[in-house]
């Protein structure tokens, strides 16, 4: 077993919260008292009851407002965090074939399970090299367009756009949605799970449908192809609209994010939110961009502002880095590591303090000072 170097940072160079992870992320205090208050009553109750049916119907009518969705739109979730959706997408809204534009660990994973399932053509993938983004490509024969819309391994922030033609727009928002604007008009489904920006846990998946994704799951129920109840999203869209989930939620997990949405509401929604995020990030980029030993991964045109990942010369080892931090209560700053680089990834949702960020900073250049001999 490795041994890694450990020393004392400064108090003062310390974050008031370290939970700096890309996720799960870092659920607000507040929200963690108020469970042990206000929910009390709701916790261990019956999810097909009025208390936990007023708590999902909070949820989805918050998430209305904060997006503004348009006529037609609608807000349905179910149990199982993205990972299960794009099992649901497979059987319940890919028809015959898809595209996706794959930059990094998740939107390859996804791609990953369309070409897994035996019902469907191999799909069209549009790989870019990691730090990179990229765009979708018209195709006749693809129904389904697959794109991330901030790439948490990487920290790579995608463009958007729709292909023209028939096929329906698929948008991973899981490290985006509640703090990274997005026009409604170019997605058919933006799903995401509620344990980054959200301020909640996983086990979750929410998703914003237009009436081409709602009629497109409907048309996928009409076939003869067999989907699992758990797996159908006509199940998840029926119970959506009872202010339900197919099975039995995590009750915790819905109390923080109904939280969270109505803290960020209070203080201006989603505008309010994306530029917390932005001015956090905003720090992390700027230091990097004038440290010595320090390069922020990304180029500026697709950086996160959620996800930061910064490179660290090789002088100085990461998991050191990551080590000393750990052991001062500076959490979860290791860079993704089937992405293989000497690299640290560091949280700036909206749940995060921006002064938590500049302190990190102070923390961050007493380590790497001390571990470069500098």
């Amino acid at each position: 077993m490795s041994q890694h170097p450990d020393f004392t940072i400064p108090a003062d160079y310390l974050p008031r919260d370290g939970r700096l992870g890309s996720g799960p992320s870092l659920i607000r205090g507040e929200a963690l008292d108020s469970l042990a208050t206000s929910g009390r009553g709701v916790l261990g109750t019956s999810h097909r009851q009025a208390p936990v049916k007023n708590l999902v119907g909070s949820i989805r009518s918050r998430l209305a407002e904060f997006y503004h969705l348009p006529g037609g739109f609608e807000v349905m979730l179910g149990v199982g965090g993205a990972t299960s959706f794009w099992d649901a997408a497979v059987v319940s809204l890919i028809e015959r074939k898809s595209q996706h534009v794959v930059c990094g660990e998740f939107s390859g994973k996804f791609a990953a399970a369309t070409h897994a399932a035996p019902h469907l053509e191999v799909p069209s993938i549009i790989e870019v090299a990691p730090g990179q983004g990229g765009l979708p490509s018209t195709d006749p024969s693809v129904d389904a367009y697959c794109l991330i819309h901030n790439e948490t391994s990487t920290g790579v922030a995608n463009e958007l756009g729709r292909p023209e033609g028939p096929g329906i727009t698929l948008i991973d928002g899981t490290s985006a949605a509640g703090a990274m604007p997005i026009d409604l008009a170019a997605t058919d489904i933006y799903y995401f799970s509620p344990q980054k920006a959200l301020g909640s846990e996983g086990g979750l998946w929410l998703a914003i449908c237009s009436p081409a994704g709602i009629e497109r799951i409907e048309a996928t129920t009409r076939t003869d192809r067999w989907i699992p109840a758990s797996l159908s999203l006509k199940t998840a869209l029926d119970n959506s609209r009872k202010n339900q989930t197919y099975n039995t939620p995590a009750i915790s997990t819905l109390w923080f994010l109904d939280q969270q949405l109505g803290w960020m509401l209070e203080r201006g929604g989603l505008t309010w939110a994306t530029q917390r995020s932005l001015t956090s990030s905003g720090t992390l980029y700027n230091w990097a961009e004038t440290h010595e030993l320090i390069t922020p991964f990304v180029a500026p045109e697709f950086r996160s502002p959620t996800v930061v990942t910064l490179d660290i010369d090789d002088r100085v080892n990461a998991d050191d880095v990551v080590a000393v931090c750990r052991s001062n209560g500076i959490l979860d700053i290791g860079g993704y590591r089937k992405l293989g680089r000497n690299q640290l990834r560091i949280a700036c949702f909206p749940g995060i303090e921006p002064t938590d960020i500049e302190l990190t900073t102070k923390a961050l250049d007493y380590v790497i000072e001390r571990l470069a001999g500098i």
